[in-house]
């Protein structure tokens, strides 16, 4: 009888290793565990504008897909009854807006009754009836039909209007803003008075336009309706200049100022009033309020031994030349008050061209050439 064998196991491997011994377990691991691991740490580490962006991705609506194709008809008739379809609904359209638009052009309402109708704001100088005549034609005409860029444009022609305005009211009102031009000084031409504002334009001046405006301007001249326009834009920079230069101290001085020449752009002239007289000063181009302070220091003096000074060029550095009144006696060199100032007989003072433009040297010991002769 045979003995069966003894049952045997494997025998378990001595490890030294105190993990194994305290049941540790296996080295065995599930790969499924440790990829999910992977992902949520990613997951954890990942920006959060990312996600919001990659969640706004999932979240988004997906493109819609408009077909045309279907809506279209496939056959030659079918395409041919839409295409009539589609201009007889074009036609209708336009049928009705004609229809409509001759509607409102014959609509007794919006006919402008009569000049009542036209409201006018910004007239000083320019009378209503003035401003009306623009409009004569538009009384009992339907609303829509005036043309009011044609009527904007001819008021503007006027030469005291500035900038206009012209609106509709429905139904069957106009207004009118005007917007005048505003004057800066007088302008002799001939024996007429006029107005001028800075940029040139000559206004008309009449005692009826202008009888609630009070104006305290001196008079030009050198200034012409048959100058270019680009002339007289000129000379009125070169005035506005002038007179911005002596009202710039604390006086202003542009309100003495009688009469300015502006003939000559290299020599305003101007007419100063004086103890019950006028005398004539050429200022040049430049340096003005200098000049004008020179003249006022020196006038007394002049005045005293010159008693007809009518006269006084302030054009030179060191030199002034004074003129006498037509008639008048000239005072010989030794009756000549001062040792630096000489008389001159009439005729004698010669032209002398201006020095360069700088600063006006002495103002006291100024030597003086007096002459004789008609302004």
């Amino acid at each position: 009888m045979l003995d069966a064998p003894a049952r045997t196991r494997a025998a378990t491997p001595e490890v030294d290793s105190p993990a194994f011994a305290r049941g540790a377990p296996p080295l065995r691991r599930d790969l499924a565990d440790d990829f999910s691991t992977r992902r949520s740490r990613a997951a954890a580490l990942q920006d959060p504008s990312d996600e919001s962006a990659a969640s706004g991705r999932r979240n988004s609506p997906r493109g819609v897909r408009i077909r045309l194709g279907r809506s279209v008809p496939r056959s030659l008739a079918g395409r041919i009854f839409t295409g009539i379809g589609f201009f007889a609904g074009l036609g209708g359209l336009a049928f009705g807006f004609s229809q409509a638009r001759a509607a409102l052009l014959h609509d007794a309402r919006l006919v402008i009754p009569s000049s009542h109708a036209i409201e006018i704001t910004g007239n000083n100088h320019l009378t209503r009836a003035q401003l009306l005549s623009v409009f004569g034609e538009d009384v009992d005409r339907n609303l829509l039909t005036v043309p009011l860029d044609a009527r904007r444009a001819e008021l503007e022609s006027l030469p005291w209007v500035e900038h206009a305005t012209v609106m509709r009211l429905l139904p069957n009102r106009i207004r009118i803003a005007i917007v005048e031009r505003t004057p800066v000084a007088f302008v002799r031409q001939g024996s007429e008075i006029s107005l001028v504002d800075a940029h040139g334009v000559l206004l008309d001046y009449s005692p009826e336009s202008t009888s609630d405006h009070s104006y305290s301007f001196p008079i030009l001249s050198g200034i012409s309706a048959a100058d270019p326009a680009s002339t007289r834009v000129a000379r009125m920079k070169l005035y506005l200049r002038f007179t911005g230069d002596l009202d710039a101290g604390p006086d202003k001085i542009s309100r003495r100022l009688s009469e300015v020449d502006l003939t000559d752009p290299e020599d305003i002239k101007a007419l100063l009033p004086d103890s019950g007289t006028s005398i004539l000063v050429h200022f040049g181009d430049n340096d003005f309020l200098t000049r004008y302070q020179r003249y006022v220091q020196n006038l007394p003096d002049w005045k005293a031994r010159y008693p007809k000074l009518a006269s006084v060029d302030m054009r030179y550095e060191h030199d002034v030349v004074l003129e006498m009144a037509p008639g008048a006696a000239v005072p010989i060199a030794g009756e000549a008050a001062g040792p630096s100032e000489a008389a001159a007989t009439p005729g004698a003072a010669a032209a002398k061209k201006p020095p360069s433009k700088r600063p006006a040297g002495r103002q006291k010991a100024l030597p003086v050439h007096p002459k004789v002769g008609p302004r």
